[in-house]
């Protein structure tokens, strides 16, 4: 483990060396959060209530949202372009001979990236939004521990959504069809655009049953307040078997892919 601990260590020191492009990224984060919070204040002054927030936590939906963007790489930005590069050139084979699991390596990387953004593009807009807006934020460190840890099952099953996407190019040669697909899916099913509450009947079931609301939605209804005792149990379980599933599904397709490299090698 503590080789996966330096990749993850070290991943997050790589991404603190784009200064720049993290000051851009924390501009960027907030312009489009003061947008969608006025956008939001519009449209709960006509129906407030909707989908079962108040207007204090429909803002600090925006807000929290803007916070995970790039932790959860609703957008790209994570390993995936990386990963279908080297499987596109062939580099892919000197991984697989390394003496280090190529999921946990990649994981680990992303869970370092994901803590650097968490961090540098997170924290600042949401206190930027924190200082311009009534945000229902909790007081307790209680609320924010639970947020912390449904954010973390969220970026595993976000990474394990990228891997599967990525891991397509062994047969495609170009992932990138299959990874715009993933996001887009995940812009639309996690709760970025609007929350998941809001989607009418069969398709607002459907969005809350699919692996991406674990992105977005949970952990913010996590830290409002709308997911407490077995009903927080509950949404743990559900990020937990999202996350394990596809991280087997990963698996089984990484080791479908391995011998593809071998018969292709022999």
């Amino acid at each position: 483990m503590r080789l996966y601990a330096a990749v993850a260590a070290g991943s997050f020191r790589r991404y603190a060396t784009y200064r720049v492009a993290t000051a851009a990224g924390v501009f960027t984060n907030t312009v489009f959060g003061f947008i969608l919070a006025h956008t939001y204040m519009a449209l709960w002054d006509e129906r407030p209530r909707l989908g079962g927030y108040d207007l204090s936590q429909a803002v600090t939906y925006v807000w929290l949202c803007q916070a995970l963007l790039m932790a959860c790489a609703m957008m790209g930005g994570g390993f995936e372009d990386e990963l279908v590069e080297r499987i596109r050139t062939g580099d892919i084979a000197i991984d697989l001979h390394r003496p280090a699991d190529l999921q946990l390596w990649w994981l680990a990387g992303d869970l370092g990236r994901a803590a650097f953004h968490l961090l540098g593009r997170g924290a600042v807009p949401l206190l930027l939004g924190a200082l311009a807006f009534d945000l229902a934020l909790p007081a307790s460190p209680l609320p924010w521990l639970a947020f912390l840890v449904s954010v973390a099952l969220g970026i595993t099953v976000g990474f394990a959504l990228r891997y599967l996407a990525a891991l397509s190019a062994f047969w495609l040669m170009d992932g990138a069809g299959v990874l715009h697909f993933t996001w887009l899916a995940g812009m639309f099913f996690s709760g970025m655009l609007l929350p998941l509450t809001l989607f009418p009947g069969a398709l607002g079931e459907l969005a809350r049953m699919l692996p991406w609301s674990s992105l977005l939605q949970i952990p913010v209804d996590v830290l409002l307040g709308k997911r407490t005792g077995w009903a927080l149990v509950h949404a743990y379980a559900f990020q937990l078997g999202w996350a394990a599933a596809l991280l087997g599904a990963g698996r089984l397709l990484q080791s479908a892919a391995t011998r593809r490299v071998v018969v292709q090698g022999g």
